[in-house]
Parts: C-alpha cells; sequence; structure tokens
C-alpha cells in the first residue's frame, strides 16, 4: 500500500495545489481558462498523440475494450438516471449527474496517472475508455438532459450539439493520428517530435493542478446549499459501483469466452474507480443544469478517491 501511494500522492498533491491556489487568491480566477486551454488544446492532445503512435494499433481498436466499457457506461448512465430522477432532480440534472457517475477523469488525471502505475501498455485500453466516454457517454446524457420539456425533437438536437462539440475536441482527432502513425510506422521530423514531447511531458502535471483550480472555482461560485443526499451517493457510486461494475461485467465476459485480455481488465477497473471528470461541471454549466450540486459530486469523489483509488489498485495489481 505503501508504494502505491508514494505513486499516487504526487498526482492528488498537485491537483491540492491546484485547489489551494485559487482559494488563497495566489491564483487568479481569469487565469483558470487559460491553463484548461492549454492542456486541452496543446499539451493532452500532444500526450495522446505520442501514446497512441506507440500503441500497436490492435489495442487501440480492440473490440472487447470498447464492447465492455461501453455496455458498463450506459449502465450506470441508466442506474443513476432511475435512481435520482424525480422530486427536486428533473431530467436535465439526473442526466448531468449520471455523466458525473460514468465519466471518470480519465484524460486529465487518468493518463498520467496510470501509465506511471501500470507502463506505456496501460495507454491502449485507457485511451480507448476515453473515446467510448467522449462520443458515447457524453452525447447521451447531453441528449436526455434535454428531455425536460423539449421531448425528441430537444433530444435529437441536443445530441447533435453534442457531436459537434466532439468534432471540435482536439484529443479525439490527436488519439486519431497516433492511430494512423502507429497503423503506418510513421516518425516525425526530428525537431517536431522533440516539440510534441516537451508539450507531452507538460500535459500530467499542468492538468493535475487545473483540476484542482477548476474545483476551487466550482465550489466558490456555488454558494447555495445543496443537500447532502443530492451528490454524495452520486459520487459514491463513482467511486465503488462502477468500477465493480466493470469488474463483474469483464469477468463475465472472460468466462463466456470473449477475448479480453486480463491486464486490459484491470486497467478498465482502475478507470472507473477514477473520481468524476472535471469538465462535467463545464458542461452542466453550459446546458443549465445544478452546477453547484455537478461540482460538488466532482470535489467529494476527487476527494475521496485518493483513498478509493490507492485501495483499488493495490487490490488489483
Amino acid at each position: 500500500m505503501l508504494s502505491v501511494l508514494a505513486v499516487t500522492f504526487p498526482f492528488f498533491a498537485l491537483v491540492l495545489c491546484g485547489y489551494l491556489a485559487v482559494r488563497r487568491g495566489a491564483l487568479p480566477l481569469p487565469a483558470i481558462p487559460g491553463l484548461n486551454g492549454f492542456v486541452l488544446f496543446f499539451a493532452l492532445p500532444c500526450l495522446l498523440y505520442r501514446f497512441g503512435a506507440a500503441t500497436p494499433i490492435a489495442q487501440l481498436l480492440d473490440p472487447s475494450v470498447f464492447g465492455v466499457y461501453l455496455l458498463c457506461a450506459l449502465l450506470m448512465v441508466g442506474t443513476t438516471v432511475a435512481l435520482t430522477l424525480g422530486g427536486r432532480i428533473d431530467w436535465n440534472n439526473a442526466a448531468f449527474g449520471a455523466l458525473t457517475a460514468a465519466f471518470p477523469n480519465s484524460g486529465f488525471m487518468g493518463v498520467p496517472l496510470l501509465i506511471a502505475l501500470l507502463g506505456e501498455r496501460a495507454a491502449g485500453p485507457v485511451i480507448v475508455t476515453i473515446v467510448v466516454d467522449m462520443l458515447v457517454t457524453t452525447s447521451l446524457c447531453i441528449a436526455l438532459s434535454r428531455l425536460d420539456g423539449s421531448g425528441a425533437s430537444g433530444a435529437r438536437a441536443a445530441l447533435g450539439k453534442a457531436l459537434r462539440g466532439v468534432a471540435g475536441n482536439p484529443m479525439p482527432w490527436a488519439i486519431v493520428l497516433g492511430g494512423l502513425s502507429s497503423a503506418f510506422a510513421l516518425e516525425l521530423y526530428g525537431p517536431l517530435d522533440k516539440t510534441i514531447e516537451l508539450l507531452a511531458n507538460s500535459a500530467s502535471p499542468v492538468a493535475l493542478f487545473a483540476i484542482g483550480a477548476v474545483l476551487a472555482r466550482s465550489q466558490m461560485a456555488s454558494e447555495d446549499p445543496t443537500p447532502l443526499i443530492d451528490y454524495v451517493p452520486v459520487a459514491l457510486k463513482k467511486l465503488l459501483l462502477h468500477p465493480a461494475l466493470v469488474l463483474l461485467v469483464g469477468a463475465a465476459a472472460i468466462l463466456i469466452g470473449v477475448p479480453l485480455d486480463r491486464f486490459a481488465l484491470v486497467v478498465m477497473i482502475l478507470v472507473a474507480a477514477l473520481p468524476s471528470a472535471s469538465n462535467v461541471s463545464l458542461l452542466a454549466e453550459r446546458f443549465g443544469a445544478d452546477n453547484g450540486r455537478i461540482a460538488r459530486v466532482i470535489l467529494v469523489s476527487t476527494a475521496l478517491s485518493f483513498f478509493s483509488f490507492s485501495a483499488a489498485v493495490t487490490l488489483f495489481t
């Protein structure tokens, strides 16, 4: 356990540094979009490209990983919506609550953390889970969020908007380009490769610091009290139910003969054990959901995941 904490502690410490920097006024709020922009448009795409290019194309196109993880994501969304919809929680808030329960922080936190723990072999399964969550889970939850009053037509319009948002996100394109480089054994011109390497190396510390900053900003912006029952159970579903579900579905898939690699299953379990993705708060704000509730789910899941994620790593590795 101590050896695991020696790896995970610096990652969560950087999140805490970003959080305290904003809460103490060392990092001004207007600087946070700049940090996010650097990570989203420069550092993280370079990191994903490099790992995609270095990963065998068969791992990036593994249908077993894609199918098992997708099934678990759909079950998490359906279960969370069914358990939270009603009373104070309408379709909009139930959908974004479900997204926090099903969408782990695999981009900003999962890629660098799992590769540090398990080696570069973990990059392939992690990248597959990112594709599932960006293309399917997010788009589905945005469509569900429009069912209040607008019906199927509103859901279709929201789905189209979500897909356009995915097309404008550089992360999927970085994964595609990395996969093409892997498939055709392409090598970049030396100075260009070095530039991408420098940007990729900056992704982990800046992304983790930015997560803490975003969490602090969200907490400061949501002053209205939110009942614990509205967000703590969702955070616990993310940290406990999601990895347990991936374990059960993955183990069942292996038993019935699905060619799912056991190492890939361990990676997926640990991805599911990550806290909720911090960008869900931005989506909730854009679509008019209760961002205070969403921010609290993300904050609680991030704080508790230092213990629960470390325990999962100890148990499964």
